[in-house]
């Protein structure tokens, strides 16, 4: 079915055009990993999986459901000529309004005359289902009356869906740019309707280039992800305009003393020498636009530490578009000899104003060997800089998750058919789920979120590396998992929160091996431990 879903589409469509003061080019075009039709050099799964029913904001189905294919796995032939039939034309009828995000794919298996599986996401089900997201219509509006239509095959053993286009019902027809680079796969139709169609292409001028730019799900969301990058924005104003300051109060005092010298010994200093930039260092991992964001405010050299090709071209066209001087933004990693000694002065006499930092994994975990990170770069920072985070506050609460105990272990043996499996599948089960969206989890909250553990990048004497903290039970119940997540202060006003709606992260949750039931008024102790980046939670029995 054809869905409108907010949340697969922040994750592979950007959607915005100004990213805190910054231009993105129309002639850049971002692709997520579920992009690429038959003829692509590299062979990727053209979809993504989703679990529907969960999704965080949930979706709206903007068709009825509809069969794209059936495959007999008995008829050898007809498996064989998958590989060379050719893609199925289907259209289905639009029942509702709204923004076409996606076609989510499932299957019924039909074991025998009599029994079946299925995959769909109204069912109680262990798999996710198949997201095909949409991209490149010239509009995503649809409504009642208008036909999207698609092409189905099945030729290099991936399902694919491509050359996705809408018919619409005040034109005959609204073709946007097809999911495949064949020219014959286009609806065919009288001349006036190909007119038409050719007429409603969005197409770029003849010289322009276009420069296509892959990134992954989660570096989408965090172009998406408006507060991150004001919350930086804001924060590295506040020190670079202080540290600006500063520098302008010493460059005063030695023209001072530099005057005086001159007119004690005759010499006339007419020349003012160029001021030295401040320095930063962005080394998150991914596509990052902050150097560029950085290059804004004021006298500033910026350094990424992008690794691919295709990003450091597309960044460089992004400071074309925002009329940077070419020589404004470099990529660090072309100055440094061992790629993975990235922390260095930016020269041997120089120090940087801002460290940028990963912290956090988008699995909702801490970064591997963060600590030892921050403390390299404390020994790389001039006198008033700072690393971004300064520090983060780590949040949890307790919960009754039936869905997590599910999830993670294999519960008793009704559900194998009477055969004790248990025990052996359970020892490689992990401590902690991760790649959780806590908005959306199946769950009963039974206390408030609680301050578990701090991590300080900028004044590591403030850490603790094991800390007991009691939690008051507000509602009665059984204690299943233990979901946490961080708030990264950039400084002591601006923080960015890992769980909030717009954030690109995910939560993770510790699941307990027993659970433990709770009344309303009672108090848990909660043993925290943080060593190596790994951070442990266990109650205190």
């Amino acid at each position: 079915m054809a869905v409108e879903c907010v949340e697969i589409r922040r994750h592979h469509r950007v959607g915005i055009k100004d990213i805190a003061g910054i231009c993105l080019p129309t002639s850049v075009k971002f692709q997520s990993p579920a992009y690429s039709s038959v003829d692509a050099e590299e062979t990727v799964e053209p979809y993504t999986t989703e679990k529907m029913s969960r999704v965080p904001g949930g979706y709206l189905a903007l068709t009825e459901c509809f069969e794209i294919m059936t495959v007999d796995f008995n008829n050898l032939q007809e498996l064989k000529s998958l590989a060379t039939k050719k893609p199925d034309k289907i259209g289905i009828p639009v029942i509702k309004e709204g923004i076409l995000d996606a076609i989510v794919v499932w299957f019924v298996l039909q074991l025998d005359d009599e029994h079946s599986l299925s995959t769909s996401p109204s069912e109680e089900t262990c798999w996710e289902q198949a997201v095909y997201p949409v991209h490149d219509l010239a509009d995503y509006w649809i409504k009642p009356g208008d036909q999207v239509t698609m092409e189905v095959s099945c030729q290099d053993c991936y399902l694919r869906i491509q050359s996705i286009s809408v018919f619409n019902s005040e034109h005959e027809m609204d073709v946007g740019k097809s999911f495949t680079k064949n020219k014959d796969l286009l609806p065919l139709g009288n001349e006036a309707e190909l007119c038409s169609a050719l007429a409603n292409l969005q197409t770029s001028k003849p010289d322009a280039v276009e420069q296509t730019c892959a990134l992954e799900s989660t570096e989408i969301a965090l172009l998406n992800n408006i507060p991150y990058h004001e919350g930086f924005k804001m924060a590295m104003k506040k020190v670079l305009s202080s540290l600006t300051l500063e520098k302008r109060g010493q460059a005063m005092d030695t023209q001072c003393q530099s005057n005086e010298m001159s007119c004690e010994s005759g010499q006339n200093n007419s020349e003012q020498s160029v001021p030295e930039p401040l320095y930063v260092l962005d080394v998150s991992e991914g596509f990052s636009i902050l150097p560029i964001i950085a290059g804004t405010l004021g006298q500033v050299k910026p350094y990424s530490s992008v690794e691919k090709d295709q990003h450091r071209m597309t960044l460089d066209l992004i400071s074309e578009t925002n009329h940077f001087p070419k020589e404004t933004l470099e990529f660090w990693l072309r100055h440094v000899e061992d790629e993975s000694a990235v922390l260095q002065r930016p020269k041997s006499d120089k120090l940087w104003s801002i460290i940028i930092l990963d912290v956090i994994e988008p699995s909702g975990l801490l970064q591997q060997e963060i600590m030892e990170k921050a403390a390299i770069s404390r020994c790389l920072l001039q006198s008033g800089g700072k690393i971004f985070p300064q520090y983060m506050l780590m949040f949890g609460l307790l919960v009754e998750s039936q869905t997590l105990v599910e999830e993670s272990a294999v519960q008793g043996t009704e559900r194998t058919l009477g055969f004790n499996i248990a025990p052996f599948i359970n020892q490689f089960q992990v401590p902690i789920r991760v790649f959780l969206d806590l908005s959306s989890l199946p769950c009963i909250p039974l206390s408030k979120p609680v301050e578990l553990l701090r991590l300080d990048l900028m004044t590591p004497y403030l850490n603790t590396s094991n800390r007991e903290v009691k939690v008051c039970i507000c509602k009665s119940g059984q204690v299943t998992a233990i979901p946490f997540w961080y708030h990264m202060y950039l400084d002591d006003e601006i923080r960015l929160d890992t769980s909030s709606e717009a954030s690109h992260w995910k939560q993770a949750a510790v699941v307990l091996d027993n659970p433990i039931q709770v009344e309303m008024g009672d108090e848990l102790v909660l043993n925290v431990q943080h060593h190596k980046s790994n951070v442990s939670i266990t109650v205190k029995q």
